[in-house]
């Protein structure tokens, strides 16, 4: 039959449709249920359209407060992260030293680690230093949990670059620093720019190790997490919603620019 050739041929088009509806229907739900207006304390049925959560996405108390201090955690872990991985994968990649091949291994140990294992392991780390739980504690445990990603990414991406460019950099009388920084570091920023993304939404969504750690400190997650215990305002489909709208539009960009950078280099 003419459908079941159609489907058949076009099998794994439908999968990956399929597939991508699936991982982003939970958006759609929280998209729509961001314009919703609640009788009771919990947002779970529809009742009735409404704008009053876009017009006021901070009027829950100490949710801004709590987005604003995962975005500067988020932020820190990302650059702390960022720096040390580069440099990690760097010298995986490029020097031979004692231990390299341990180490190299030692870096997927905490992507295959449960998370609730490294929680208690940073928690009894920052118990016996005797330091106080807060900001900087989280602040650390994020750094060394998307530290693994950073250098993946990275690695991954240096270890197919051609030495042949930076040999021919040095012939044409470059140094080592303009070397770095006209030619490995533009090669080497797309997977320097993914291991940066990447670890920036693992930071900001971490809940387990965040909980271990923060103390007395609140975070979205964290702040979402007690809300749902007692409601769920509008407003945090909001803030889902906007931060999906940024997500979104940030990688149709860099589609675009990508794009516009094979045409040119076709032309």
């Amino acid at each position: 039959m003419p459908v079941l050739r159609w489907i058949r041929r076009n099998l794994i088009v439908i999968a990956g449709l399929l597939t991508l509806a699936y991982m982003i229907l939970p958006n759609i739900v929280v998209m729509v249920f961001s314009f919703n207006k609640p009788n009771g304390r919990f947002n779970y049925a529809w009742q009735r359209f409404s704008l009053d959560a876009w017009k006021d996405p901070c009027g829950v108390a100490d949710m801004c407060g709590s987005l604003s201090l995962s975005l500067q955690i988020a932020f820190w872990a990302t650059l702390g992260a960022t720096v040390l991985g580069t440099a990690v994968a760097f010298a995986l990649v490029r020097y031979r030293f004692r231990a390299r091949g341990a180490i190299s291994s030692l870096i997927f140990l905490p992507m295959a680690m449960p998370e609730v294992v490294m929680a208690a392991s940073l928690l009894t780390l920052f118990l016996n230093m005797g330091a106080q739980l807060g900001f900087w504690t989280v602040l650390i445990a994020h750094i060394m949990f998307c530290l693994s990603f950073v250098v993946t990414a990275v690695k991954a991406r240096v270890m197919s670059m051609d030495p042949r460019l930076e040999e021919a950099a040095r012939d044409l009388y470059a140094g080592p620093v303009q070397t770095f920084v006209r030619v490995t570091l533009p090669i080497a920023a797309p997977g320097i720019a993914a291991g940066a993304l990447l670890a920036f939404a693992l930071s900001f969504d971490d809940f387990i190790i965040t909980n271990f750690n923060a103390g007395s400190t609140v975070t979205f997650p964290m702040f979402v997490w007690g809300s749902a215990q007692r409601g769920t305002p509008v407003q945090i489909n909001v803030i889902g919603t906007a931060m999906f709208i940024i997500a979104v539009t940030m990688v149709l960009v860099g589609q675009f620019i990508a794009s516009r950078r094979k045409s040119n280099a076709r032309t």
